[in-house]
């Protein structure tokens, strides 16, 4: 039997209201929030399903894939993939980003080993162990970028087999990224012939090109995938990522879609075909020059909220280029309130794209107020 229209609306409604206040204090996870989307409301009355390759339509005319294409076709060249060697799709976010980088770097090498660094996601474990691969984990450096003298001294002892790398670019609580040019030369220093770079940029990869100097993490630099989550940086309001591989590396793992009329190049099948819609309506809006202001502004905002906790006599750090600010945790309550991820005594607030200024204000009046009367804690 249908719920009474009146529950419904009142559970709704109830929890718009939880959602509206809690946005207030959300500074401590990665997802720009300034996102506008209104032009675009009357597509969410349409399924839209891009099953299959972004480049081959399916049998159905209910996709966005042209606007996927002009989606892939800005990264890749944002990342200096090779024009006559590029591909990509619009995944659900950057575990999946993450999964097809070493699914096709498996099916390339299938003898090869994983390397990633101790402060990568927490994904790239759980989609080896999905995909059943052989791994080490290199140790980080206290700032959280690869230690890369570590990783040449790990590889050489698997040096006749393929290394396939995970290269962080922003490491989940620092910020860090790790660089590809130090690793390809610690691939090299260890007599290893084959290897496969992959770039996970779910974090900064979508505003690094726009720094500088430039820090080298694209196919340019020697890259053979990269990869970004577009609810970050870009601003969604649904989960999503994008991976730009080498065409020929992809064309290892393609297959007939059989009845759906496109072939199966992809993780899922059936994909989302609202989010490349959004991801194209964000670079229309943006541009490469709106993404750059933003990236600046969100630097500087960061670079207020250290000098502002420094100020008040509470310890925090950045890197120089990055939108995170690490502070040492403060009291759970204040977790709690502004929605801080913390790990080991340390917590963290991200300056993405509508984070602003009197919101940071708000959250350093708190932690000064708590300076005199509590340690911080560890969670």
């Amino acid at each position: 039997m249908p719920s009474d229209p009146r529950t419904v609306s009142k559970r709704l409604d109830y929890y718009l209201q939880q959602i509206q206040a809690d946005a207030r204090t959300f500074i401590g996870f990665p997802a720009a929030t300034d996102f506008i989307y209104d032009e675009l409301r009357p597509f969410f009355g349409y399924l839209l399903n891009n099953i299959g390759d972004p480049y081959k339509a399916p049998l159905h005319t209910n996709h966005s894939k042209y606007f996927e294409q002009e989606v892939i076709t800005f990264f890749a060249d944002l990342f200096r993939a090779p024009v006559d060697d590029r591909w990509g799709y619009v995944t659900n976010g950057g575990t999946e980003s993450n999964l097809y980088a070493l699914y096709v770097a498996r099916e390339l090498y299938p003898t090869a080993r994983v390397y990633y660094s101790s402060a990568a996601h927490y994904s790239h474990p759980k989609n080896i162990h999905l995909l059943n691969m052989e791994y080490s984990t290199v140790r980080a450096r206290t700032d959280g970028e690869m230690d890369y003298t570590d990783l040449r001294r790990t590889v050489a002892q698997y040096k006749d087999r393929p290394a396939i790398v995970v290269a962080t670019i922003g490491t989940t609580m620092t910020e860090a990224r790790d660089n590809v040019t130090s690793i390809k030369k610690a691939l090299q220093q260890a007599g290893v012939a084959r290897s496969f770079i992959h770039s996970d940029g779910a974090l900064a990869g979508a505003y690094a090109p726009y720094l500088e100097p430039h820090w080298p993490f694209d196919f340019a630099d020697g890259a053979d995938s990269v990869s970004i989550s577009g609810h970050k940086f870009i601003g969604c309001p649904m989960a999503s990522g994008v991976i730009i591989i080498r065409k020929s590396h992809r064309d290892r793992v393609m297959r007939s879609g059989v009845y759906t009329g496109s072939w199966d190049t992809t993780i899922s099948g059936s994909r989302n075909g609202h989010t490349p819609l959004m991801l194209w309506y964000a670079i229309q809006r943006w541009g490469n020059a709106g993404f750059k202001q933003r990236a600046l502004d969100g630097i500087r905002l960061a670079a207020y909220t250290t000098a502002k906790l420094q100020e008040v006599g509470w310890k925090a750090w950045r890197h120089p280029y990055a939108l995170t600010v690490v502070m040492a945790a403060p009291s759970a309550q204040l977790v709690t309130k502004w929605q801080l991820a913390t790990h080991e005594g340390w917590s963290h607030v991200i300056c993405m794209p509508g984070v602003t200024k009197e919101r940071i204000d708000d959250f350093i009046a708190d932690v000064a107020a708590y300076v005199p009367h509590t340690k911080p804690v560890r969670l």
